[in-house]
């Protein structure tokens, strides 16, 4: 592993922690692409660094959605029911969808990945919200959604919030209730997610040392301990910056990034 990797690695989780703690949101639209872009340079396998990417994605969150997880629950911002109530469904669509993202090759996972971080920016260009409409859904009903927020959460190496928050939101949770149950959702979802990639990937030949399945583990280590640093600085300006502009212009870096991956995975 050269110098070069190692000071790429400590940038993107820098980069990382520190727009996570301005906008509250994952790093994985982030770390995805610019893993994939590095990992090419290194000459891992084609055929694998996608998958590479998404898992180590996905193993770092593991611990700063941990943290995150504690700081909502001394806000008592959790709705413990609901996590407990969601979570069966989402160990089961966030293991089924490490499953599916071995099975599939890079490139559709790339086009799947880009289309959904498209979604993704416009959203947070148009910062529309979902109008309250129903009450939460039971046991089956939550279970089923956890499904889904899974499945797309291990596709795409994110912690769920993206799309647990709308939904809590749109059954009448209040906005800050509704970000910190997310947060907590957001924990089984990396436990599953870097289980299950660390599972498929096992075995598999020619992948690059110091992997653990897919998981490359200096990759993990290098953006958590950076990201822990970085991560209360975005915090502490989130209320001093034109956060409005500065989701717009985000947004854009989103879609950048994601038609580098694009040109990464296709090129080669």
């Amino acid at each position: 592993m050269d110098i070069y990797l190692i000071i790429s690695l400590l940038t993107l989780g820098a980069f990382t922690g520190f727009f996570a703690g301005l906008f509250g949101i994952g790093g994985g639209g982030i770390m995805v692409p610019v893993l994939t872009l590095l990992f090419a340079q290194q000459q891992f396998p084609v055929e694998h660094i996608l998958h590479i990417a998404l898992a180590t994605s996905m193993a770092a969150i593991v611990p700063t959605a941990a943290a995150s997880l504690r700081a909502h629950h001394i806000h008592k911002a959790v709705l413990w029911p609901v996590v407990i109530n969601i979570t069966p469904g989402i160990l089961v669509g966030t293991f089924a969808g490490t499953f599916l993202a071995g099975y599939l090759s890079a490139k559709p996972l790339a086009i799947f990945f880009s289309c959904f971080m498209a979604l993704v920016a416009l959203q947070m260009v148009l910062n529309r919200k979902p109008k309250p409409a129903q009450q939460l859904p039971g046991l089956v009903g939550l279970s089923a959604t956890g499904t889904g927020i899974g499945a797309v959460s291990a596709l795409v190496a994110i912690g769920g919030g993206t799309l647990t928050v709308p939904f809590l939101v749109w059954c009448n949770v209040a906005l800050p209730i509704a970000i910190g149950t997310s947060a907590a959702v957001g924990l089984p979802i990396a436990i599953a997610g870097a289980a299950g990639y660390a599972i498929n990937g096992w075995g598999i030949a020619d992948l690059p040392g110091l992997t653990f399945g897919y998981i490359y583990w200096p990759g993990v280590l290098a953006i958590t301990a950076v990201s822990f640093i970085t991560a209360p600085f975005g915090a502490s300006l989130a209320h001093r910056l034109p956060i409005a502009l500065l989701k717009k212009l985000f947004a854009l870096l989103l879609t950048g990034l994601s038609v580098q991956m694009l040109v990464t995975v296709f090129g080669h």
